[in-house]
């Protein structure tokens, strides 16, 4: 499923043994959004759909990277990697992209908090 393209298009970035993912769901069901759900750890993201999400968020990817993750050390980068090499350890390893992610048309946001989903609602 690719990234939405329209602004009436909503695409969560869903991971469901997350409590903030799980969170986001029941957020956008409660206020009767439609929206599509893409399971990113069994649909994972390609480089190239990472770099379209970059331009939507608004924040290099080192903004929406879970760096605790066991993946990241493995992935071997540092606090200085550029930017095309934390969209290719992502697209390796889904499992340390930030989540919940929001997508709406041309916007995105990370759900952390989730207040900021909701500005993308508006």
């Amino acid at each position: 499923m690719a990234l939405p393209e329209g602004d009436d298009a909503i695409l969560l970035l869903h991971n469901p043994r997350c409590s903030k993912s799980r969170a986001a769901l029941a957020l956008l069901e409660e206020r009767g959004v439609a929206f599509d759900e893409r399971r990113y750890l069994d649909d994972p993201l390609s480089a190239d759909e990472l770099r379209d999400l970059q331009e939507r968020l608004g924040r290099p990817p080192r903004e929406w990277l879970r760096t605790g993750e066991e993946a990241w050390k493995q992935a071997g980068l540092g606090s200085d990697a550029a930017d095309a090499a934390v969209r290719e350890a992502i697209a390796a390893q889904p499992i340390l992209l930030e989540r919940p992610i929001v997508v709406r048309g041309s916007r995105a946001a990370v759900g952390r908090p989730l207040e900021q989903i909701l500005e993308l609602l508006d």
